[in-house]
């Protein structure tokens, strides 16, 4: 779902260019360095709040500052399991009135991640409940929503029980039937309102079921070839994952078949994309949760407003994010990868398609060469304006790009 943003503070990640020049002048397959894991103590620290109303998305939350959110505990770390708390405030009572707003939580983070970069979330609980609508997502900087591209990577609201994949762009970028993917297409247009939407069809992605199984983690790869985004219940883990630490480096090749394929020959990322920020939200209501017909067909009764009104409690007792951690990546070391009589790879600016870090023979390994497939013949003529002059950046010959 649409969620426009206003334009924020933000910083490019320190040495991102230097890590990505390998990759602008050949075909490679990528091995991910770690950039930065979110956890722990520090985990708020290197996010700003919002600090208003939801302006975007209309919903019936005030967004607090930090040190509201600290004072009121909407954001904290459990003593108990290290983990980031998001959640909505369910202790203040609210009297019913022409307009109520609930306090609620949305950060973004000081960084922004380029192609090249994948960002890895671990997560325990998931805000769910009558009138909730939480979301994980990436939005593009310097640019008016949607000019620099949004990618939502757990989305859901009220009572569903699975996640929704989507991407928002300007006019021109599609979801390409032809992906290999596991997940089910509901929009193929990324310029609409809704954007270009894939279902997850794995269970528990989202709702009590999510909770009751531990949770899960969810990853999303920028890429030029495309767009991947995966999701694993917490008893499936692949082991490049669950053996992983913050200083590991990360190869997809055991990740298998994406929920999520938007390839490059349907929608050109380096045209689309600007650097992103991640973005983590509860909002309530708003413009998809409290729509009257859609709320009522998402295991809700009554109106949405009802459920603002009042303590909060029960009603928002399952409304938090659980987080052990967020982890990011960019592209670094290269390997070859061989399709048929031809070695190449699904990108030529920086990294590898799903799982294509293998040769492997396992059916993840054969849909990640066939989107390769797919891919390939749009990517060799793929590099944007915007790479070459990253490429003059470094050579001295502009500041910033």
């Amino acid at each position: 779902m649409a969620k426009t943003a206003s334009v924020s503070t933000f910083r490019f990640l320190p040495f991102t260019l230097l890590l990505l020049l390998p990759g602008l002048f050949r075909l490679s397959a990528a091995i991910y360095t770690p950039i930065r894991e979110y956890s722990g103590n520090e985990f708020f620290s290197e996010w700003d709040y919002y600090g208003d109303i939801d302006n975007t998305t209309w919903g019936n939350v005030d967004y607090v500052d930090q040190s509201t959110g600290a004072s009121q505990r909407l954001t904290y770390i459990d003593p108990n399991t290290n983990h980031a708390i998001i959640r909505v405030d369910n202790t203040t009572n609210i009297t019913a009135a022409a307009t109520v707003n609930r306090n609620s939580v949305k950060i973004t983070t000081k960084d922004a991640y380029p192609i090249g970069s994948l960002v890895i979330i671990d997560t325990w609980h998931i805000p769910y409940g009558c009138s909730v609508w939480p979301s994980f997502w990436m939005l593009g900087t310097n640019l008016l929503w949607p000019n620099s591209g949004e990618i939502d990577i757990i989305e859901a609201i009220n009572n569903l029980d699975s996640n929704q994949y989507a991407l928002h762009t300007t006019s021109g970028c599609f979801l390409g039937t032809n992906s290999i993917q596991s997940g089910s297409i509901l929009q193929t247009n990324c310029s609409t309102g809704a954007g270009c939407v894939v279902q997850e069809k794995k269970p528990n992605s989202f709702g009590s079921g999510f909770a009751q199984a531990g949770g899960g983690v969810f990853a999303t790869q920028l890429d030029v070839s495309g767009i991947y985004m995966w999701f694993w219940p917490r008893g499936s883990l692949p082991a490049s994952i669950s053996q992983a630490n913050s200083s590991s480096t990360m190869n997809l090749a055991d990740w298998g078949t994406p929920t999520a394929a938007y390839l490059s020959n349907a929608c050109n990322i380096t045209q689309y994309f600007q650097p992103q920020q991640l973005i983590i939200d509860i909002t309530l209501c708003g413009v998809w949760a409290g729509v009257p017909s859609i709320y009522n067909s998402t295991g809700c009764s009554g109106q949405c407003i009802d459920n603002v009104i009042g303590t909060g409690n029960p009603i928002y007792n399952n409304a938090y994010w659980d987080i052990a951690y967020i982890r990011t990546y960019l592209a670094t070391a290269t390997t070859t990868v061989t399709t048929g009589n031809t070695s190449v790879s699904p990108a030529s600016l920086t990294s590898a398609s799903p799982a294509s870090a293998s040769t492997s023979s396992s059916s993840g390994a054969n849909d990640a060469n066939a989107n390769t497939a797919t891919a390939a013949s749009t990517l060799v003529h793929s590099l944007s304006w915007s790479s070459w002059l990253c490429v003059l950046v470094l050579l001295g010959v502009l500041r910033f790009c």
